[in-house]
Parts: structure tokens; sequence; C-alpha cells
């Protein structure tokens, strides 16, 4: 009689079927675009296809739940978000980063306020202005309850004295659309998120959230530029359950690097307006444990309620 093999041992030939690449984010965003452009440059590197499935729902929960409630085979990659350190801090996520082992850091953008062409604020200031003026009323949308963009939002009005209607979305996509509609009057998404509108000539950016201004978009100052001390945004990487038995980390770890340092893949993130922002498994672990104890520190700083 044959006896089972021991798990570890299915490993030394990962994968022999293809893999699922589950985003926890809408069709059309930052965050799919992200993951469609990676799984394609990545069948050079794995023997088995990347398949790429969006799974929305609950700023990030539900794609990345469904990662972690199955067999921690490596079948089953999630692309993680930077929800993944704050919704645990509003008893809206069961896990937190602690409960995956990375594989690797792909990507990291600013927020950006972003308005219609045709709305009556040319610069962050006249924005700010106008929603002072009447407390609650500006409607800021946002990738859900809880997400980096919310935090962004939210990390504006605590530096400005500011206070928005936040109106939350299943993701950046839609709330971009929704801006487009004319049914909010800001995002507080990245800049690769709305950044095809801007160019089309539909949207405006008033500011970035970020240290330095972005390449793509130079005459969009910072806030920092505009004396607002406030540098936030997301990033985006590849992790799997933390039982996953290390040879096929190993596997998955080494397809991300070689992937990573393709020139193609640079070019794609160029061509999204996202950030190149690559980090090894081992820092991507120490950038999560940092943020998730800023990100602690600023819902309980902004009264951020669940």
């Amino acid at each position: 009689m044959l006896l089972p093999l021991p798990f570890a041992a299915f490993a030394e030939d990962y994968p022999t079927k293809p893999v699922e690449l589950v985003v926890p984010a809408s069709a059309g965003g930052g965050t799919d675009a992200l993951a469609r452009g990676f799984a394609e440059l990545a069948k050079k590197h794995l023997p088995q296809p990347l398949i790429v499935n969006d799974k929305p729902g609950a700023s990030g929960v539900v794609g990345m739940s469904d990662v972690l409630n199955n067999k921690p085979d490596g079948y089953k990659v999630s692309v993680v978000i930077a929800e993944l350190v704050i919704l645990p801090h509003l008893n809206l996520a069961k896990f937190t980063y602690a409960d995956f082992r990375p594989i690797a850091r792909l990507n990291a953008d600013p927020s950006a306020i972003t308005v219609k062409a045709d709305a009556p604020w040319n610069t962050i200031e006249e924005f700010l202005a106008a929603a002072k003026a009447k407390p609650g009323e500006m409607k800021v949308g946002n990738s859900g309850n809880g997400s980096i963009w919310h935090l962004a939002a939210a990390g504006l009005e605590d530096k400005t004295g500011v206070k928005f209607n936040h109106v939350p979305y299943q993701g950046a996509a839609p709330g971009v659309v929704a801006l487009l509609g004319g049914h909010i009057d800001a995002v507080a998404v990245s800049p690769g998120e709305v950044a095809t509108h801007v160019q089309a000539g539909k949207l405006k950016m008033l500011a970035v959230m970020a240290d330095q201004r972005l390449k793509a978009f130079d005459k969009v100052p910072t806030l920092k530029e505009r004396k607002i001390d406030l540098s936030i945004g997301t990033w985006r990487g590849l992790a799997v359950p933390k039982a996953t038995p290390t040879a096929v980390v190993d596997v998955l770890r080494t397809a991300t690097r070689k992937t990573a340092e393709e020139p193609a893949m640079r070019e794609v993130l160029e061509k999204l307006n996202l950030g190149f922002s690559y980090l090894d498994a081992a820092e991507f672990g120490q950038a999560m444990e940092r943020d998730h104890e800023y990100f602690k520190q600023l819902v309980q700083k902004v009264g951020i309620k669940s």
C-alpha cells in the first residue's frame, strides 16, 4: 500500500498547474492593471501561468480572506494592498499582515486629490477653502470604508481642520467613474488611477501626497509644498498564507524577482503611471510591520470608526 507523500514533498515540483493570482480590488483599477501586467511577464519565469481573478469587496478583505482560507499550497497567491495594515485597527479584518508570508513588494504610490476638469477649484487651497466653508458637504470618494484612500482623505482632514463627506466605493475605479459622472466632488486615489482622464482633460489633479513631485505629473504640487505636512499612499505586493512551504515560497520569490527585474515591468508600471518600488520578502515584511504601527496611530488620532 502506498502511503501519501508528505505535503512538503509536493512542493519540490511546484507548480504543476496554473496558479490563481487573487486581486482584492475591482477590474480597471491600478491593482488589477498591475496584477495583469505582472502575470503576463511572469510567464517567462514560471512553468505555469498566473491566472488573475478579481475578488473586490470590503476594502480588500474579500480577496485577501479568500487566499488565507484556502490550502496553503501556493496555488492561490494574493496581491496584498496597504489596507492589510489598516483594516485590523478598524476591526474590519480578522487577519493581519502576520498571517501572510511576503513574497515581494512591487509598487508604491501616493494619494492625490483629483476633481473634475470643470470644477470651480484650481488649487488645493481653493478646494480646502470650499470644504471649510461647508463642513461635511464636500463629497470625497474612496475605495471603501477603512481603505488607504479613506485614510488619506482623513489624514488631510486632520492636518487642515476640514470635514469631508467620505463616500465609499468597491474600489478606486468605480469611485473615479462616480467623479466623472458628477456624483461626488473629488477622489483621494492614486495618480495612476486617474491618469488617463487627467490626460484626456476630463479631470484635474490639485495635489499629490508625496515627498516630491511625480515625474509624470511634474506640474502638480505636493501637499508639503503647500505647507501641509502629509505624505501618504498605497503599496501593492504578493503574499501567500503563512503555512505555505518554504520551497513553494522560494519558487515564487525567485520568479517574482526575475519578473520585477525585466525592463518591461518598469514599462508596464510607467504606462499605468504606477511607481515601481520593489522590496524582497524580508524588507517587505519589515515595511508592513512599520506601516501597521503608523496606521494604528492614525486611525486612533482621526477617530475613524468601523
